[in-house]
């Protein structure tokens, strides 16, 4: 029998192939493993990915106004009842000055005096030329008178009794011309007195002695200042949610800086009926009674208003944090029962500071990110971080 054939052989080539098998078995087992290993790192890394990107975000609830209403609360200037500047209506040099900044005057009161010397000059060449034209108006009449005489006898002809009579109404219109030159150059010696318009308080004062002074007003600066504070106006830029609400029988309590703990009363005088396009506000003028003299023009000043309640219907108030500007206008961004966010527009009515009014845009019902991120999109997938706050 040949070795290769025999017992021993055939068990020892047996032994090999079943370790052959079983290597070939665990190689292939390991493989396997490996690959559903790296399956299971690979979409393990995917879920993470995805659920990194998935943004974390805190909300609230909108919370209702306070139904019993509020004050609205505006910056507003106010300026004197009658504010002017006081120009030279004559050329000079300035002579005098009487009065000074802070000086109160009456209507009339001489503020200052203008050396007027060429105007002087001016005024004796018109009355010299006045007079001239008086007796050439007086020799041209009788000269037409004895013309016309002549010419009822036959001693002169038609024409030149016409040319006589014509000449005598010529000299009588240049008779009126420098009358006429006489008088305004009269007013204009008289504007070299300058005084108050009204009674009131001189409140900058812009010449000095000596100084050469331009005839007009705009060409150079005003020479005085003057101004009657017994009674404000008041400026105040009102939003246009607002503007409804601003009727005659409006009022408001006005506070300043400079007067703490001290409030004083408003009424409505007047409003602009038009809506600014570029701060979408309403113009509206109140007065101000400041006999004291307390107050001063220029200043800023706090307007309270009254807002009654339901002036705006149902509103609610939201965080300042909440808004998203964007060019199409002013959003927050809320979450639906899946997880998705739904950019919503709203109009905002007053501002709280760290709270803002929106009348129109949201319902009470709504869940409101707080303090979302510019980037964040429509329909974008966010985890809530926190339970919906009660209010804002």
């Amino acid at each position: 029998m040949h070795p290769s054939n025999s017992p021993q052989t055939r068990i020892h080539m047996q032994g090999l192939a079943r370790v052959g098998l079983v290597i070939a078995v665990a190689a292939l087992c390991f493989i396997a493993w490996n690959i559903i290993s790296a399956h299971r790192a690979a979409a393990k890394l995917a879920s993470a990915t995805e659920d990194a990107a998935i943004v974390t975000v805190n909300t609230t609830h909108p919370k209702p106004t306070d139904p019993t209403g509020s004050e609205l609360v505006l910056p507003g200037t106010v300026q004197a009842n009658i504010d002017a500047p006081i120009y030279a209506r004559t050329s000079g040099y300035l002579k005098r000055w009487l009065v000074d900044i802070g000086t109160r005057v009456k209507a009339g009161q001489l503020l200052a005096e203008i050396d007027t010397p060429e105007v002087q000059q001016q005024l004796s060449q018109a009355e010299a030329d006045v007079a001239t034209a008086e007796a050439n108006a007086k020799i041209a009449s009788v000269t037409a008178e004895r013309w016309e005489s002549l010419r009822k006898t036959d001693s002169v002809s038609r024409q030149d009794a016409d040319e006589k009579t014509s000449l005598a109404d010529a000299s009588k219109a240049q008779l009126q011309s420098a009358r006429a030159n006489l008088q305004r150059l009269r007013d204009l010696n008289g504007f070299q007195r300058i005084v108050a318009p009204f009674d009131g308080v001189i409140t900058a004062r812009e010449t000095d002695v000596g100084r050469l002074i331009a005839a007009g007003g705009g060409t150079g600066p005003e020479l005085f200042r003057i101004s009657d504070e017994r009674q404000l106006r008041l400026y105040v830029r009102v939003p246009q949610a607002f503007a409804p609400q601003m009727g005659a029988q409006t009022t408001a309590q006005v506070s300043f800086p400079d007067h703490p703990g001290m409030s004083y009363s408003a009424r409505m005088d007047s409003t602009a009926n038009a809506i600014d396009p570029t701060t979408n506000t309403l113009l509206v003028q109140l007065k101000v009674d400041n006999a004291s003299g307390a107050l001063l023009p220029g200043a800023y000043a706090d307007v309270h208003f009254k807002v009654p309640p339901g002036a705006l219907g149902v509103s609610l108030q939201l965080p300042a944090n909440t808004l998203l500007f964007r060019s199409d206008g002013i959003h927050v961004a809320t979450v639906d029962a899946t997880g998705h966010v739904l950019l919503k527009t709203i109009i905002i009515g007053r501002d709280y500071g760290a709270a803002i009014e929106v009348v129109n845009g949201l319902t009470p019902n709504d869940v409101v990110i707080l303090s979302p991120p510019d980037s964040l999109l429509d329909h974008a997938q966010v985890r809530l971080g926190t339970k919906p706050a009660a209010g804002a």
